[in-house]
């Protein structure tokens, strides 16, 4: 009886886990929010093993010959996320011309550093194998992310070893696109990145901005001047550390927008507040031309 009455009170627990997280006010704005034009190619693909291995992939609403490819990482503090909230970022980028790939990874407490950014790795490596069958160009990548997203981007972007420990030439990658990331964070202050990158014995190779080099993929990035969770100088500071060695930067600060807003400057209702998705979509387009 004492085991029933606990394997109950577990699975209650679980379903009221899966509710809230069905419920949550992102998951709410992914099902209500306007969608742009876009054919979805693949729902949960699979570019890996287990639970978090899914990619879903959007391609542009008409086709015009082999389409640049996007792999768009979404954000969470390395610890939240999923895929299906994001459809419509995915979407956004696709009907800008893109073939968009959406992948999850896996998060914390599962894995700590440097484990999602080899699940990221595998996805563009799944990228480059399939991209040519859903109509996509596998030497035209670019890579775009938010938040964690956009760290985990530009890690793959400026820090050949990921890429190349799936057998990816990293000149596949013509460009990277961080929305609001963090790319210098040292000393680490914070719970969120102590227990994240806290085991690294190599702290310096942890941040996007020590790899910064004159033949780095192109770099757009992106904040908003209201961002007090990941505060716009590090955006500056990667900025200036690539323009510093000679590679090609794109930098844009966004007057009014907070760290969720970058995000939401992707979609339909918010593009008013920024333009940062034309800005976007045209920077990376002229690169990969």
């Amino acid at each position: 009886m004492v085991e029933l009455k606990v394997s109950r009170r577990a699975g209650l627990a679980a379903l009221a886990a899966t509710v809230t997280a069905a419920c949550s006010p992102l998951s709410i704005f992914a099902t209500v929010t306007p969608k742009d034009a876009a054919r979805r190619e693949a729902k949960g693909a699979r570019y890996t093993d287990g639970p978090r291995g899914g990619v879903d992939i959007y391609a542009p609403p008409i086709a015009h010959g082999p389409a640049p490819v996007a792999v768009f990482f979404y954000g969470g503090s390395w610890d939240s996320g999923r895929r299906g909230d994001y459809g419509w970022a995915a979407r956004a980028i696709a009907a800008q011309g893109f073939l968009t790939l959406a992948p999850d990874y896996r998060l914390y407490p599962e894995v700590r550093y440097p484990d999602f950014l080899d699940d990221c790795a595998k996805a563009v490596r799944w990228a480059v194998d399939n991209a040519a069958a859903l109509g996509g160009d596998p030497e035209r990548i670019v890579l775009i992310g938010h938040s964690a997203g956009a760290y985990n981007a530009a890690m793959l972007a400026l820090d050949p070893r990921y890429l190349r420990g799936v057998g990816v030439d990293p000149g596949a990658v013509r460009a990277f696109a961080g929305l609001s990331g963090p790319y210098d964070f040292l000393p680490l202050k914070g719970a969120i990145t102590e227990r994240t990158f806290g085991g690294a014995a190599d702290l310096a190779a942890t941040q996007p901005v020590s790899f910064a080099r004159a033949d780095a993929p192109a770099a757009f990035l992106a904040t908003g001047d209201k961002d007090t969770t990941v505060y716009p100088r590090n955006t500056r500071k990667l900025a200036a550390a690539l323009r510093d060695k000679g590679a090609r930067v794109e930098e844009r600060h966004y007057p009014g927008v907070d760290h969720a807003g970058a995000v939401l400057a992707l979609s339909r209702p918010f593009r008013r507040k920024a333009t940062l998705l034309t800005d976007m979509t045209a920077f990376l387009k002229d690169v990969t031309a």
